[in-house]
């Protein structure tokens, strides 16, 4: 997936208008993507060194990294590191906070309850103008958000 840092050394956050240039896009991953590479489902772990090979940068954010721990096996810690380091991490900002919130709130006023864990992805993406790779789209109901077309 990349090269492997640590969690002080990761990347600087890609730029997506620098990528818009390019062709090349940058994804966000959820995490229903990481738990498939991380338990070799779905082909995701081809499919994203593809993307990789064709240039694609790939990310996430803090939440996913901390949802994936939570569901953790032992016996994947050391993948699970492997992988979570590799990828640029978009940290929970107070901005992002105060979108994700008023996400959640409009969504329940509209009758739909959304996670909080999911809005603050989806802000993450739309602030970041990321492109969101995730198998649950219907969770993501949000106007605005990119998504990657999953096979």
């Amino acid at each position: 997936m990349g090269q492997k840092t640590s969690p002080s050394e990761r990347r600087s956050r890609p730029s997506s208008k620098a990528n818009e240039k390019t062709g090349k896009v940058t994804l966000l991953l959820d995490t229903t993507v990481l738990i498939d590479v991380l338990r070799a489902r779905n082909n995701r772990r081809l499919l994203l060194a593809e993307l990789v090979e064709a240039g694609h940068t790939l990310t996430t954010a803090a939440i996913n990294i901390g949802e994936v721990y939570s569901g953790m096996k032992p016996s994947e810690t050391d993948a699970t590191e492997d992988l979570l380091s590799s990828l640029v991490c978009y940290p929970i900002t107070a901005t992002i906070g105060r979108r994700a919130g008023s996400l959640k709130s409009k969504w329940a006023q509209k009758g739909r309850t959304l996670t909080l864990a999911d809005m603050i992805v989806a802000a993450v993406a739309l602030e970041h103008q990321l492109t969101l790779m995730t198998d649950n789209r219907k969770d993501f109901p949000v106007p605005g958000l990119s998504f990657f077309p999953l096979p």
